[in-house]
C-alpha cells in the first residue's frame, strides 16, 4: 500500500488529500497538523466569509494578482482554472456569490462551510488526520522518506508540504533552494498626525507608490485609520513591495495621488475651479471623491490659508496644491498586520521544483502546494485560488 505524507491541514494540505485519495483510493494518506484545528487560516479569511477565489475580471496579466510566482500559478492553473474552482465548489454543494470587486464567497458567507466540506470529505473518503502532530524534520529513508516528529518518526512513500512559508525549517536537511520570507499584506503606520486624525476616512480610487520605486504602484480604496493607512491600495503596495519594505525595515517615503490623476490633470481641475468658483474659498469647492475634512488637511499640506479664495491662488499655490494632490509624501513608521490574515512571500523556489506536479527537481516523490511554494498574492481571494489550483495541480500530475 502506497503511504502518502501530507504536511499541513490548511487549504492546501486538505484540498490536495482530497483529490489525491479520489485518485489514489488504495493509497494510506494522512495529513499532520501541528494545530488542534485544521484549516484554521481559512475559517478567519475573508472576515470570516472565505473569499476563496477572484473571478480575475480586473486582472490584465497574472503578475498583477502575483508578484512572485507568476510562471508556476500559470500552469497551475492550466490544471484547475478559477472556474473550473468554482465548478468544483458547487458540485459539493457549496452555492457561490461574486461581489462587484470579483471576490468570490459562499452564499452563506460563512467560511465554515468551506472547513465543513473539506472536512466531510477527508472523512468520508478516509483520509487520516492527524492532528497536534508537529512535523520537525523531512529526510530521505531506505525506499522514500522519513518524517521526524516530537515522539517518533513516519515512513512515506511520498511527501506533499503544505505548510505555509513559515515553516520551512523542516526542509532544511534536503537542501532545498529557498527564498527567503517576508511578510506581505499588510498595513502601514504613518507618523503625520495630521493624516492620523482623519481615521475612519475612505478615498475609493487613490493611486500610492514608494519614493524611489516608480514601477511599483498600486490602486484602489484608501482607508485612512488611526495608526496609518489600510485598505486595498495599501494591501496591493505590500504585496508588490514585501522584500523591499521588509529590506528597509519598513521606512520610507509613502506617495498618495489622491485623485489618481496627473499633475498636468490636477493643474486642469484647479484651473477650472479657478475660472467657476473666483469668488469662493478653495475650502468650499473640493474634488469629487474627497471629504471636507480631507480637504482641508490637504490644503494645510500645501501651505493653504482655509480663507482663501480660488481668485487669491498665486502659481505657487497652484504648483504646490497640484503636487500635494498627486504626490502627497508622507514618512513611514513601520508595519501592522492585517487583522489575523497573513502571507509571506517566499518559500520553495521557483528553480527547484519541476512545474508538472510541483515536484523537487533532485528529490523524487516530493512535493509542494500553496503558500510553501516562491507564491504569493495580493488581497481578494488571490492566494486560496494559488492553494487550490497548486494542490490539484499535485494530485492530478503526481505519478
Amino acid at each position: 500500500m502506497e503511504k502518502i505524507a501530507i504536511i499541513g491541514a490548511g487549504a492546501a494540505g486538505c484540498f490536495c488529500a482530497v483529490e489525491m485519495k479520489r485518485r489514489r483510493p488504495g493509497a494510506q494518506i494522512t495529513v499532520f497538523e501541528s494545530a488542534t484545528k485544521p484549516l484554521a487560516k481559512v475559517a478567519i479569511t475573508g472576515g470570516g466569509r472565505c473569499n476563496l477565489t477572484n473571478s480575475f475580471e480586473s486582472i490584465g496579466r497574472l503578475r498583477e494578482a502575483y508578484p512572485r510566482g507568476e510562471r508556476l500559478v500559470r500552469h497551475a492553473f492550466s490544471q484547475l482554472s478559477p472556474e473550473q474552482t468554482c465548478a468544483w465548489w458547487e458540485r459539493e454543494g457549496v452555492r457561490l456569490v461574486t461581489m462587484e470587486d470579483g471576490c468570490v464567497f459562499p452564499a452563506s458567507q460563512d467560511a465554515m462551510q468551506i472547513v465543513r466540506t473539506l472536512e466531510n470529505l477527508m472523512r468520508r473518503l478516509g483520509v487520516e488526520l492527524r492532528l497536534g502532530c508537529r512535523v520537525e524534520a523531512v529526510s530521505h529513508g531506505q525506499q522514500g522518506y522519513v518524517l521526524s516528529l516530537k515522539d517518533g518518526r513516519v515512513e512515506a512513500d511520498r511527501v506533499v508540504v503544505t505548510t505555509g512559508g513559515g515553516a520551512l525549517k523542516l526542509l532544511e536537511p534536503l537542501g532545498l533552494k529557498l527564498e527567503p520570507t517576508v511578510p506581505s499584506l499588510f498595513t502601514l503606520r504613518i507618523a503625520d498626525e495630521g493624516l492620523r486624525a482623519l481615521m475612519g476616512t475612505v478615498v475609493r480610487d487613490a493611486t500610492l507608490r514608494l519614493a524611489g520605486l516608480k514601477s511599483m504602484v498600486s490602486r484602489g480604496t484608501l482607508l485612512l485609520t488611526d495608526w496609518g493607512v489600510s485598505g486595498p491600495a495599501t494591501l496591493k503596495l505590500s504585496s508588490y513591495a514585501a522584500r523591499e519594505l521588509a529590506e528597509s525595515g519598513y521606512s520610507g517615503t509613502l506617495l498618495v495621488s489622491w485623485l489618481s490623476c496627473s499633475e498636468s490633470e490636477a493643474r486642469e481641475w484647479i484651473a477650472g475651479a479657478m475660472e467657476g468658483a473666483a469668488r469662493k474659498q478653495v475650502s468650499s469647492v473640493r474634488p469629487e471623491g474627497l471629504s471636507s475634512r480631507l480637504w482641508l488637511h490637504l490644503m494645510r499640506r500645501a501651505g493653504l490659508r482655509e480663507d482663501i479664495r480660488w481668485a487669491e491662488m498665486g502659481s505657487k499655490g497652484i504648483s504646490r496644491l497640484a503636487c500635494t494632490l498627486t504626490a502627497d509624501a508622507y514618512s513611514i513608521a513601520g508595519r501592522c498586520h492585517f487583522k489575523e490574515e497573513f502571507v509571506t512571500a517566499g518559500g520553495v523556489s521557483a528553480d527547484a521544483v519541476l512545474p508538472k506536479a510541483f515536484e523537487a527537481r533532485e528529490h523524487p516523490h516530493l512535493h509542494f502546494a500553496g503558500e510553501v511554494l516562491d507564491i504569493d498574492a495580493i488581497t481578494g481571494g488571490f492566494n486560496l485560488q494559488a492553494a487550490w489550483s497548486t494542490a490539484y495541480t499535485v494530485a492530478a500530475q503526481a505519478e
